[in-house]
């Protein structure tokens, strides 16, 4: 494919085939994998794409956008779907936990999200192109008592809308929101296409507290990722070196403090098989640590992986003694075997 038709520009955005159809799912269908369980890619009944994790107890839930493009659209998501695992090899699918309908100011776009629990509930935020009255893509924030959903909008109102980064440089900059809550209770929301964005949240978890900084590392090209080991932040993103890559990479810096500065410590991975995008999500999960990232190597009937219909993948995440990560490669066994010790 031409790497005009990759660019995030006019062009593609064109392209996209908007739709409003909930698609409904049993609460308990399991996913069976055509390998071992745990290969990749560990959800093979839908394209799925923008992989979020959060550990609650000894159960791991995965936020994913659900991708829906037909022939040669490029991108095309209205909702929002929750997986489950105990195990990290058995998946339980539940309802879809949001449509992008469901933001009444927001016309378009499921794009990525990420789920985290404070107080007791659990907040969402998510990617959406905004309505006539505040033009581009904005960050929208809801609300459950269940990590499963359902969740509700939290604001009636975009939390963070395009006019909020007059400093970026086109209307997309504002979408792939990740959000991390540090040892002090403080929670810090992070976002951004080509620039990246970082933000301190009330405690109310729906409103920005102080101003946005900008925090773009090398090559940022969007899908920040804030996770914290030891006394160590991280972030980690979806990177593109415009003079010598075709696809995204996932690169990484880090820090001895949330707000900087950051250090970059260069690749973690190469690109997705068959994708221009990819998007990482760490977490710990029964003392293993984990990455998510998708690729488009899923065929599912007549309808290949293209760049509107991803594949979920997961790969085990080590650390080397200075607390930088070990390079991960990507593979089709996943975590269907015991990582290295």
């Amino acid at each position: 494919m031409p790497f005009w038709k990759h660019s995030r520009g006019k062009k593609w955005l064109a392209l996209i085939t908007l739709g409003a159809v909930a698609v409904s799912v049993p609460a308990t269908a399991q996913v069976k994998p055509g390998n071992a369980a745990g290969a990749n890619p560990i959800i093979r009944d839908k394209f799925t794409a923008d992989p979020a994790p959060l550990v609650i107890g000894d159960t791991l839930y995965l936020y994913v956008g659900h991708d829906e493009a037909q022939r040669d659209e490029m991108f095309n998501m209205r909702e929002w779907l929750v997986y489950s695992t105990r195990d990290m090899k058995t998946w339980t699918e539940h309802a879809p936990i949001m449509n992008v309908k469901d933001f009444k100011w927001a016309k378009a776009d499921a794009w990525a999200s990420q789920a985290i629990e404070k107080n007791g509930k659990f907040y969402f935020y998510a990617a959406v192109e905004h309505d006539a009255t505040h033009p581009g893509k904005a960050i929208a924030v809801a609300v459950s008592d269940e990590p499963t959903g359902p969740f509700v909008d939290a604001r009636g109102s975009a939390l963070v809308t395009n006019a909020m980064t007059p400093r970026g440089t086109h209307s997309w900059e504002d979408i792939d929101p990740t959000v991390f809550t540090d040892d002090d209770g403080t929670s810090w929301l992070a976002w951004g296409n080509r620039q990246c964005y970082i933000a301190k949240l009330k405690p109310n978890m729906i409103e920005i507290d102080g101003p946005i900084r900008e925090i773009t590392p090398p090559h940022f090209e969007e899908g920040p990722w804030l996770h914290k080991r030891g006394k160590l932040y991280y972030l980690t993103y979806a990177s593109l070196d415009r003079k010598t890559q075709r696809d995204e990479h996932v690169s990484y810096s880090t820090a001895s403090s949330i707000t900087g500065p950051w250090t970059h410590r260069g690749l973690l991975t190469g690109s997705g098989k068959y994708s221009f995008t990819i998007h990482p999500g760490i977490v710990q999960f029964k003392e293993n640590w984990y990455l998510f990232l998708h690729n488009a190597t899923l065929a599912i009937g007549d309808m290949n992986g293209a760049i509107g219909r991803r594949a979920v993948t997961v790969e085990h995440l080590q650390y080397n003694p200075d607390g930088t990560m070990k390079p991960v490669v990507q593979t089709e066994v996943g975590v269907s075997i015991p990582r290295v010790r």
